[in-house]
């Protein structure tokens, strides 16, 4: 699976979703000034759970895509002048709320989305019309019915900003995807709702849909926002809850009953996609002009142990799925650590891309971490996902009920101050200086940063090198030093036959004690280039 990356907590019913909203407020749903407004309909989470359910009890209905060859014909370009009017926005007026605008069908966003207002008296669905978008006279968009419906929505940025309408910070488009800006205010990876048999033995991949969309407003950035949406596709059905909150960067509460229709070959729960081509190691000689691209460069995982994993990302030459297995983990998330923009060189701010942390509020149980790259040969495809998998079947009638939170930051919200962790992974000829370089001997270079750490190492004490392989022999693993700083280097060679992958796992150890994160690696052995 593929996505075109350029063509894009807990409360009782109606009571709890609209709280702490104030009549005047709550009444702003359903008198917006230029929108059409459905009538109002008795709404509440636990509804939409129950309906979703009942869904998954019937055979499944695909979503209605209104006038395909239209929306064909609105390709990326067509789309791209395609913009909502900013004044027809819910809550433009409130200055405390955050106003919602709204996303247009497209090639590839063609499933209707069914767009709802929540207040006082219930839910009124946003009847779409042409004329709530600025498009050009020659649009393909003005021959869609008046049934068409959107494609997504998204909150504008508020804080007092006068241009709130340039800047928005959570946006839902296609599927069940979702993004947010992080801390450093750039988009990057998305979130879903659910995956499903992404890359499962004999199955195709499904991509279930945020078929509706419940949207109520906090009155101030000192409230959260609330959006209900309830999904379906041909395995499963489910109803989420997000509480959104805008943060340093952004942190969403989210709340979901996921009802099986039938049997998945891989469930994925809180899934994460994102996008690597290459970093400081894997890059090909004319390749591209930049020393790295990526939004994320590596999975990081926080046992349910406390151990401190951390994988770097690959672009490997076939499909490739890795499974970190073990009892609910206290969090894991794909992560852009290296924030230096000299090491991008590029205006997209690929230094700037939000880092996105699970928590689980309630146990996952037993199951594993999946994490598959998909080859790519360019920056317009995600190609990583991350996800967790309940251990066991997954069959007709199952239920999972989920609680979790999505950190959007610059870094992962819970580090460990007491190990240092990797910073950079390099990878070469292995052998010595001088002399001839064996074949099949690669070299492995990993640096850990933490200067209170470091700092504790005796002057003249090497940590030792702790690093074992799936298959081959580790040879001269020794640490050292780098000049001009706090940061130490592990270097050890790998001496392996054949073109199997190898799973390396190093740390540095110090009087019997990790100094260290762990490092995980799937190494593919290739000859580097000449």
């Amino acid at each position: 699976m593929t996505i075109h990356r350029r063509a894009l907590l807990r409360a009782a019913g109606s009571a709890a979703l609209l709280a702490g909203l104030p009549a005047a407020a709550r009444s702003a749903a359903a008198q917006q000034q230029g929108l059409a407004l459905g009538p109002a309909a008795p709404f509440s989470y636990e509804a939409l759970v129950a309906r979703a359910q009942a869904m998954a009890a019937q055979p499944y209905r695909p979503p209605y895509r209104p006038a395909p060859e239209v929306v064909q014909a609105i390709d990326y370009g067509a789309h791209g002048k395609i913009r909502f009017k900013t004044d027809l926005a819910p809550f433009a007026d409130d200055s405390g709320a955050y106003p919602v605008t709204f996303f247009h069908l497209g090639r590839y966003f063609g499933d209707s989305v069914r767009m709802y207002l929540v207040g006082a008296d219930g839910a009124r669905e946003i009847q779409y019309r042409p004329e709530y978008f600025d498009m050009p006279a020659d649009s393909p968009a003005r021959t869609l019915p008046a049934d068409s419906g959107f494609a997504g929505f998204r909150l504008q940025e508020r804080h007092g900003r006068a241009d709130w309408r340039t800047q928005d910070w959570v946006a839902f488009l296609g599927a069940s995807y979702f993004r947010a800006i992080g801390a450093l205010g750039q988009y990057g990876l998305s979130a879903r709702g659910v995956a499903v048999d992404i890359f499962a033995p004999g199955k195709p991949e499904e991509f279930p849909i945020f078929t509706q969309v419940f949207i109520a407003e906090a009155p101030d950035p000192a409230r959260p926002a609330v959006v209900c949406a309830l999904l379906d596709g041909p395995s499963i059905s489910g109803a989420y809850r997000f509480t959104l909150h805008r943060t340093e960067g952004v942190v969403m509460e989210v709340e979901a009953s996921l009802f099986l229709r039938q049997a998945v070959a891989r469930l994925g729960l809180a899934p994460l996609t994102s996008m690597f081509w290459y970093g400081e190691y894997g890059r090909g000689r004319m390749l591209d002009w930049r020393p790295e691209v990526h939004d994320s460069d590596g999975l990081a995982i926080w046992t349910a142990a406390g151990e401190r994993i951390w994988r770097p990302l690959n672009n490997p030459r076939a499909i490739t799925v890795s499974s970190f297995g073990g009892d609910s983990p206290r969090g894991f998330g794909l992560l852009q650590r290296d924030r230096s923009f000299d090491h991008y060189q590029d205006g997209v701010f690929y230094d700037r891309r939000p880092s996105l942390w699970v928590e689980p509020l309630a146990s996952l149980g037993r199951g594993a971490i999946q994490l598959v790259e998909i080859p790519t040969d360019d920056e317009i495809h995600d190609n990583i996902v991350a996800f967790w998998v309940p251990e066991g079947q997954a069959a007709a009638g199952d239920r999972h009920d989920l609680q979790y939170r999505l950190h959007w930051l610059a870094d992962e919200p819970y580090p460990d101050t007491g190990i240092a962790r990797t910073i950079a992974t390099r990878m070469g000829r292995g052998g010595e200086p001088g002399k001839p370089r064996p074949p099949g001997v690669f070299k492995i270079v990993v640096e850990f940063d933490n200067p209170a750490v470091m700092r504790r190492i005796p002057f003249g004490v090497f940590p030792e090198v702790v690093a074992t392989a799936s298959r081959g022999t580790v040879q001269r693993p020794f640490s050292e030093p780098v000049p001009n700083g706090n940061v130490w280097r592990a270097t050890f060679d790998l001496a392996v036959d054949g073109s199997d992958p190898v799973e390396l796992r190093m740390f540095l150890r110090l009087d019997g004690k990790s100094l260290t994160e762990t490092w995980l690696y799937q190494f593919h052995p290739e000859p580097p280039p000449a």
